[in-house]
């Protein structure tokens, strides 16, 4: 068996990693996790495609399927525990997956998130407004990438203003891998805490938010969830509804300005739409995602993976796959021709936010650059510094210059549905 190497490797950011073992190594590679954790991981797109086109048959989520989290071989303050061991939706499988996820489906539909654009667009030039009148050298992440994507999902779901950094820095916590025990124990039972506080507050005092609607949803139908299964529910909306798409901005945004013909084409020829499939294919925010335990013993790419071990899925790698993009998979080009990229995931566990997190980017790029056309970085590409995580990846500061500000009087609104309440 190989000599387990480390998830990150020293020095490189976990998409690096990933891309760099499929390359030097092939599409399945025995790798260790932070703290000494031994997994496999799938780095190629044929590879990641297969194990989540096998979701919940030949695969679970449940990590009660995972022998090493049970049999003393993990270590019981392991800090990344807390994340995989969460009682959430990227944990569950068959009718337990179908039943939560159809609860969460009534009260978060496409046609809901549609018509959230123009309070989106609101948000977006709002920020815009202060950024222009700070003017010159701004840290991107934290006046413009952090807040839209914060706001937008605290306000879907009714978490008060005053309260959201404290989810924010809670998240930050339970996604990196060089959090102590102490630290991701401590923000596991705050975020828990303080969900179990908030749900009871909408028991009582309902408003016009998606915790209403689903908690109306689910008395509704008759299958009235636990104070837990709601805990979990909002912990996942609430963490990953924001962190994932907080990255891709900047990731989009780094990618751009990195090759000024690629932002004239977005500019002028190509729609942004399509700028947020590439960031996504080939710029992923989401870089790894939950573990998978196979049921029975099972072959990939030739490499027999026990029952019960962990599986990593290398999202990094699939969206760069020579094999599936060509040569110039790790380029950057809002022209590519489209094809199927899996940064979304597939089949029964493909992101429930998917629509949402699509629309704030196309509002967030094409507003920001829209307001700021001569937009460039404020650092070399290269001395930017990302977060410290085997499940997300982008910049914890962007420092960029903004330029000169273009008048937009009246909005630059996006045409959508009418705003829908949300109960």
């Amino acid at each position: 068996m190989q000599t387990p190497l480390q998830l990150p490797a020293p020095n490189e950011r976990t998409s690096q990693t990933i891309r760099r073992y499929r390359d030097e190594i092939g599409p399945v590679v025995r790798v260790e996790l932070p703290g000494n954790v031994p997994v496999w991981l799938v780095t190629s797109y044929d590879m990641v495609n297969e194990v989540l086109t096998n979701d919940g048959t030949v695969y679970s989520k449940d990590p009660k399927n995972f022998t090493a989290l049970h049999d003393g071989s993990i270590p019981p303050d392991w800090p990344l525990r807390q994340l995989f061991e969460g009682d959430h939706l990227l944990t569950k499988d068959g009718a337990d997956h179908r039943r939560l996820r159809s609860l969460i489906n009534h009260a978060f539909t496409p046609g809901r998130v549609r018509g959230l654009a123009p309070r989106i667009q609101e948000m977006a030039d709002t920020l815009l407004d202060r950024m222009a009148a700070e003017g010159g050298v701004v840290d991107l992440v934290r006046s413009f990438n952090a807040p839209l994507p914060l706001t937008v999902i605290c306000e879907l779901f009714g978490v008060p203003e005053d309260e959201r950094p404290q989810i924010r820095e809670w998240g930050n916590v339970l996604l990196s891998h060089t959090a102590t025990p102490e630290e991701s124990i401590a923000a596991h039972n705050g975020i828990l805490g303080y969900l179990a506080a908030f749900i009871e507050r909408k028991r009582r005092q309902p408003g016009d938010d998606l915790t209403t609607g689903l908690i109306r949803a689910q008395e509704d139908d008759g299958d009235r969830l636990s104070v837990e299964e709601m805990m979990w529910i909002l912990w996942q909306m609430l963490i990953a509804g924001h962190e994932t798409t907080v990255h891709l901005i900047g990731n989009a945004v780094i990618a751009l300005c990195s090759d000024p013909k690629q932002l004239a084409l977005a500019g002028t020829e190509i729609a942004w739409e399509q700028v947020v499939e590439e960031t996504l294919r080939s710029r992923t925010s989401v870089v790894g995602i939950m573990l998978r335990y196979p049921r029975h013993d099972v072959r990939l790419a030739g490499v027999t993976i026990p029952a019960g071990e962990a599986i990593m899925v290398g999202l990094a790698g699939a969206g760069t796959d020579p094999a599936r993009f060509g040569r110039d998979a790790e380029r950057f080009d809002v022209t590519r021709e489209p094809d199927m990229h899996l940064a979304l995931g597939r089949g029964p566990h493909f992101c429930l936010g998917a629509p949402l997190a699509r629309l704030e980017m196309r509002i967030a790029l094409a507003s920001l650059f829209g307001r700021f056309p001569e937009l460039r970085l404020a650092v070399e590409a290269d001395e930017i510094v990302y977060n410290s995580s085997i499940i997300t990846e982008g910049p914890v500061r962007l420092p960029v210059v903004l330029g000169p500000a273009r008048d937009v009087s009246g909005g630059t609104s996006c045409r959508s549905e009418p705003a829908h309440d949300f109960t």
